[in-house]
């Protein structure tokens, strides 16, 4: 057969080359002694580079064991910092709730969890009823309202964020007194609408917005925005757009706000009520 006996001299060939190639190189290597040097450079740069590869080839098949064992030390360092925190928070008094003079108990919390791609967005805390909270709760920053505690288990609150269209909270216009409910406006995280605004009340662009007080869930006089543009609604009322000081897509820190009068102010509503129903 052509083919195989074509096979056979090419190989018997290669081997004679390969060996008359050896020969050669080690009659060099011992006649000259630069010949041996750059023989040896050579030799000793194949044999790291053979060496490189093949330790590149074990580093590459041994990631995935590393990951895995940097996952666990990174989830280890993990629980450890949530211990510390909380030992933190138990040790720290400002994390702890506060009960002032105004019947207000505040108790500072965390957000876990939030909301703020939807009209019915929400709120969880890392705060429950073992620190505490209770439902109708009011949550709040410095720079405005943020929800009202919905539920409670025993170590985290659901809220309705203020970002959610059911939710109204009681505003009031620095400049005139006007009350009226203000509300998300449905689009952007840091503005709201303030409605049912009777036209005689006269207000300018830029009149700070508060809390009414008129609610029993928050305190009178949180700041919550400026009032912007206006538009009349049903010849009778005014509609402001107002732009919010709390941004809420950047919230973290939030204070849980409860009125520890609450239940003695529906008690006296609900008996005066029951004395005027009796009366007709």
């Amino acid at each position: 057969m052509p083919k195989e006996r074509r096979l056979a001299s090419d190989i018997l060939g290669l081997t004679v080359f390969i060996l008359l190639e050896t020969a050669a190189l080690l009659t060099l290597s011992n006649n000259n002694a630069m010949q041996k040097l750059w023989i040896a450079r050579i030799s000793h740069g194949f044999m790291a580079r053979t060496w490189g590869a093949t330790q590149a080839v074990r580093g590459y098949f041994s990631l995935k064991g590393q990951n895995d064992s940097l996952a666990l030390e990174n989830e280890r360092l993990r629980e450890i910092v949530r211990d510390y925190r909380a030992a933190e928070r138990e040790s720290d008094p400002s994390r702890r709730p506060v009960v002032k003079d105004d019947g207000f108990k505040y108790i500072p919390a965390t957000i876990i969890k939030s909301g703020t791609n939807s009209q019915h967005n929400y709120i969880i805390l890392d705060k429950g009823s073992e620190d505490g909270v209770v439902e109708n709760s009011g949550i709040i920053t410095s720079k405005g309202v943020i929800g009202i505690v919905d539920a409670v288990s025993k170590h985290y609150s659901f809220a309705i964020s203020f970002l959610n269209k059911e939710l109204n909270i009681s505003a009031r216009i620095d400049s005139s007194g006007a009350v009226g409910p203000l509300s998300w406006n449905g689009l952007r995280t840091d503005e709201g609408v303030l409605r049912e605004i009777p036209l005689q009340f006269r207000y300018n662009p830029g009149d700070t917005i508060y809390t009414s007080g008129y609610s029993a869930i928050f305190p009178p006089d949180i700041p919550l925005g400026v009032a912007g543009e206006a538009k009349v609604i049903n010849g009778a009322t005014n509609e402001i757009r107002v732009r919010l000081f709390q941004d809420h897509s950047a919230l973290k820190y939030v204070t849980i706000i409860e009125n520890t009068r609450s239940r003695e102010i529906a008690e006296i509503e609900n008996t005066e009520n029951h004395e005027k129903g009796a009366g007709k």
